[in-house]
């Protein structure tokens, strides 16, 4: 079916037969496509995705809220879901767009088919897409603002009507552009404060190994404490792994908070939204952190907070850097890693201070991947994630990297 012809500022006459589901962009354009997952409607930023596997923990990373995701590997579903690879309890990303139907799973760690797992976590998304044209546009136009809708019954009756008329509900053709049109975008936007934990409490967790699953932390040789401004999981567990007894605060933690643990390193997660935005607060905590002299290393958002208190400033990019596929350079070693990536937002390198240097910078774009201080502070971030749920393992030695920071404090 796949018949993804839009049309500018009015819909088309009719929707393609066969179509349950439909993206309703800013401008008026509409992609026609088959619903799956949860039914009803949802609006987000639209992007893309190019990692080939790791789809459950991509849908789980808490830096997707306020996204749509769109897929440019054609076949999802493949490994189906399960509980073990879930990055968060609630999945935070808005929906998913998809080329082909989900593939039946056929993989032994399977426990539930895809679409029923988007259902029960009440994610909507469609499939059929042409998403090698929408990843074009993506690409040349920014990531849109866009709705999208699954009306799909379930007994195979095409809910959508031949015409421009109204949907019943909230899938009102009109309403799904005026949604779209009035959604205010993610800029300026924090949404730290949707997906951080609520309250404090310990991590033991280990990284997972073949037959034997998740391990624990029982003999810490060190104690982190990780600020929670969206953190995945794994990033935990790599801590944990690291030997580490790690207790996580909510993002709207104090200095006092943090420094009553008396920890012997500082982490800043990864998370979503606009750094400035969730910055108000949390900047000035950080700020007051560094006194302390404490080692300090963030990730993702993290990255870009810590950046913020240091002196430097941020913006929104024309695209963002999401999948596993990203070079980056190292260049205090040379070696260039393979790297996973999730960002929209990118810390100015012509904004850093006095005392701050770039320490990676991406093969892509040219664009700043971390930093750190090179006046003594025991401070160091980068802009990906190291964790590699999902995506390669290259970028694991920089948790040695901080444990070597800490032992050396």
């Amino acid at each position: 079916m796949a018949d993804t012809s839009s049309a500018t500022a009015e819909f088309p006459a009719a929707a393609p037969s066969g179509a349950t589901g439909a993206l309703v962009l800013a401008d008026g354009s509409v992609v026609w496509g088959r619903g799956i997952g949860a039914r009803g409607a949802i609006v987000g930023e639209v992007c893309f995705n190019t990692s080939i596997t790791g789809y459950q923990e991509i849908l789980t990373d808490p830096s997707y809220a306020g996204q749509i995701i769109t897929f440019t590997f054609p076949h999802v579903g493949n490994v189906g879901a399960n509980p073990e690879d879930s990055e968060t309890t609630t999945p935070a990303a808005r929906g998913l767009i998809l080329r082909a139907e989900i593939t039946h799973p056929s993989n032994w760690r399977a426990a539930q088919h895809l679409d029923a797992w988007l259902k029960s976590h009440n994610l909507v998304g469609i499939a059929g897409v042409d998403t090698r044209r929408l990843t074009r546009l993506i690409r040349d136009s920014g990531a849109p603002t866009g709705v999208i809708c699954n009306a799909e019954t379930g007994d195979g009756a095409n809910d959508i009507p031949g015409a421009a008329a109204d949907f019943a509900g909230d899938l009102a053709f009109p309403g799904l552009l005026e949604t779209a049109k009035s959604w205010p975008g993610l800029e300026g936007m924090d949404l730290a404060k949707e997906v951080t934990c609520r309250q404090t409490y310990d991590w033991d967790e280990t990284l997972w190994a073949l037959r034997d699953g998740y391990g624990a932390q029982t003999a810490p040789q060190r104690h982190v404490v990780a600020m929670d401004f969206g953190a995945k999981h794994n990033i935990l567990r790599c801590l944990a792994d690291a030997g580490c007894k790690v207790t996580v605060v909510p993002a709207t933690a104090s200095a006092e908070d943090v420094l009553r643990h008396k920890p012997d390193g500082i982490f800043l997660s990864n998370g979503p939204g606009d750094p400035a935005a969730t910055g108000e607060y949390a900047v000035p905590v950080i700020r007051q952190l560094i006194k302390f002299g404490v080692p300090m290393f963030g990730i993702c958002l993290g990255h870009q907070l810590l950046s913020l208190a240091l002196g430097a400033g941020t913006k929104k990019m024309h695209l963002g850097h999401r999948g596993a596929n990203h070079p980056v350079k190292d260049l205090a070693t040379g070696q260039v890693e393979i790297t996973s990536q999730n960002h929209g937002f990118v810390v100015d390198e012509a904004t850093l201070p006095d005392g701050v240097e770039v320490s990676h910078v991406s093969l892509f774009d040219g664009s700043l991947e971390g930093i750190r201080c090179s006046d003594g502070r025991p401070v160091f971030s980068v802009q990906y994630h190291p964790e590699a749920s999902p995506g390669p393992q290259d970028s694991h030695y920089l948790f040695g990297r901080f444990m070597e920071m800490i032992d050396r404090d």
